[in-house]
């Protein structure tokens, strides 16, 4: 007999695995065409996923490659929801960093006085 794999509801996986602060937000997200799920483009947050399927989507400005290792019961502490799955995301490529404090149109240092203020309006 062959054994079903067990599944679960993709935005729940995606709440349960704490990749979204709530369950609405990742349903929004699936809704909103931005998850693949293995390449496929997905709009139905109800999709149902399992462990082996590999999940492709965007993340706070940053691409997430992750493998599903197993469903969960609950949302549980970050331990647990980081055993869910492996992630296969790239390696970020290095971006030139911005001084600390550095605003690229006052460029004086410290805090701009009134007239600096009014010639940057200017601009």
């Amino acid at each position: 007999m062959n054994e079903a794999r067990q599944t679960i509801r993709l935005d729940k996986w995606l709440w349960h695995a704490r990749f979204f602060k709530s369950r609405s937000i990742a349903a929004g997200v699936v809704t909103g065409g931005k998850v693949r799920v293995d390449a496929q483009p997905v709009s139905k947050p109800s999709r149902a996923v399992g462990a082996g399927d590999v999940l492709t989507f965007i993340q706070a400005k940053e691409t997430r490659v992750v493998r599903i290792l197993a469903c969960g019961e609950r949302r549980g502490p970050a331990p647990e929801a980081q055993a869910l799955y492996e992630d296969l995301t790239p390696a970020p490529k290095d971006r030139p960093v911005a001084a600390k404090g550095a605003n690229p149109r006052y460029e004086k240092g410290g805090r701009p006085t009134k007239k600096d203020r009014r010639d940057m309006r200017l601009d």
